[in-house]
């Protein structure tokens, strides 16, 4: 059957769901195509159900230590499958929420394979989506006079060390694990690796993580890394950076044994009960018929588009992790916004990646926003850099977490902030503010005036805005 519509969706994560919503609030004939549930990665296997394990660790970690706080308590133990209980049961009531939202803006939803056809009987112009479905139903053709692919991304992996789910895994798999493993060595010390450290070290797993580059967290701000790496290893998390898992010595038995390059040709053999793939991300580009268009691929095989988000193709817009960039459910649903306005012909507001906040929700979380130390200085900005303890800060020693600290960077010509990075208990939930004083070009001067409620957190950006304006009172 061939059904006309003013806007197809090749995706239904966050940034397609958002853009189809934006789209029906406008009057556009709207319709959806999922090969598997609304919401996708974000809330199917990527931030709601990893933080709903983080949070676990969380709990698990304070009650460990509640005499702390003159709550006595035996040793907890962690119940795995009331672990992914809970998780599923947060992804069903949000998922839920999606499919109401949906169906309130009258989106239809093909939950099936959407291929793009090039011209044809259906439309002169490439864009028209050709659905197919398990089974026997017949194919649905979806013509379009616009289309936004939002099909996101999937994890890369090593060759020679192909995911079985049992023995090598991805993060998918490591959300599905019956049974916590004595020992998981990680491959790839991006956020993703992180936050999976953290998480199975603080349930008692052995752990190892490998990162290729000279720090952890590669793009963070250096101060922020080198402060990570440090926490990790008192946790007990065994680090190697600057190393490289040399793929054609693993081998598999009861363990996982292979021989990882440390530098300066110094090899060692580690071994663990499974190993973690966290090596990045890949665009989600094959085999949804891009070579029926005119749609360009970049170097990294995501999509290109421009400040509108339109490709090559004028009426074929893409968003979110299939174009690159910040691959974050916010920069998606900020992409989603700029394309449906741009499409609707109104003038949308342009954000920089600068501009997008970026939370690592380990112990200790991380938040940052703007360009860091070396980024500023490489760019030709003469700068002023303070850093700012949590020590400084009451409620901090209230929350019985004082470590971490604010670095911010500073114009020295404008005053303006060019960077805010955070590392602490907590501070994924401050970045916020950092967002809207960026968003309004403000100044350390600005922050620094604001009034901050008294004891709470958000105290640190006001004492390292004071830091800035060498007025500091606490730090």
């Amino acid at each position: 059957m061939a059904i006309d519509y003013d806007l197809v969706v090749l995706g239904g994560g966050t940034g397609g769901y958002v853009t189809a919503i934006r789209a029906s609030q406008q009057g556009f004939k709207t319709a959806i195509v999922e090969a598997e549930k609304l919401g996708g990665t974000c809330l199917h296997k990527g931030c709601i159900p990893t933080k709903s394990f983080l949070k676990s660790a969380e709990v698990f970690q304070e009650i460990r230590h509640a005499n702390e706080f003159g709550v006595m308590v035996g040793e907890p133990t962690l119940d795995l499958n009331q672990v992914l209980n809970r998780k599923d049961q947060v992804v069903r009531t949000l998922y839920q929420g999606v499919k109401h939202l949906v169906n309130q803006g009258k989106i239809d939803v093909y939950h099936g394979y959407g291929s793009i056809l090039g011209s044809s009987i259906f439309s002169p112009m490439a864009g028209s989506v050709s659905v197919t479905y398990d089974g026997e139903q017949e194919n649905d053709i979806l013509i379009p006079k616009q289309l936004v692919i939002a099909t996101g991304s999937s994890a890369k992996t090593i060759p020679g060390m192909e995911p079985d789910g049992k023995k090598i895994l991805t993060s998918d798999h490591a959300l599905e694990l019956d049974e916590l493993p004595q020992s998981i060595l990680i491959v790839g010390g991006g956020a993703i690796g992180v936050e999976w450290a953290s998480f199975y070290q603080d349930v008692g797993v052995n752990v190892t993580l490998i990162e290729q580059n000279d720090q952890l967290l590669p793009g963070v701000d250096s101060d922020i890394a080198v402060e990570m790496k440090k926490r990790l290893k008192n946790k007990g998390v065994n680090i190697y950076t600057d190393s490289t898992v040399l793929p054609e010595t693993l081998q598999i038995q009861d363990q996982c044994m292979i021989e990882v390059n440390t530098g300066n040709e110094n090899i060692v053999s580690l071994s663990s009960d499974v190993i973690l793939l966290s090596v990045g991300r890949k665009a989600n580009t094959m085999k949804i018929g891009l070579e029926n268009t005119d749609v360009q691929l970049d170097d990294q095989g995501f999509i290109q588009v421009d400040q509108n988000m339109q490709t090559k193709e004028g009426h074929i817009y893409a968003i979110g992790d299939v174009i690159g960039g910040k691959q974050l459910a916010h920069a998606a649903t900020y992409e989603a916004r700029v394309a449906m306005e741009h499409m609707s012909g109104q003038q949308p507001t342009y954000l920089s990646d600068m501009d997008i906040p970026t939370c690592i929700y380990s112990e200790p979380e991380v938040a940052s926003i703007g360009v860091t130390e070396s980024e500023a200085k490489a760019q030709g900005y003469s700068v002023d850099v303070t850093k700012t303890s949590l020590q400084a800060i009451g409620k901090a020693h209230v929350n019985g977490d004082a470590k971490g600290f604010a670095k911010m960077i500073v114009d020295k010509e404008t005053n303006d902030v060019l960077g805010i990075h955070l590392i602490g208990k907590g501070v994924t939930e401050l970045i916020g503010q950092a967002s809207m004083a960026r968003y309004f070009d403000g100044s350390a001067l600005e922050l620094s005036e604001v009034i901050y409620p008294h004891p709470s957190l958000s105290e640190l950006l006001g004492e390292a805005a004071l830091a800035a304006e060498g007025r500091n009172i606490h730090g």
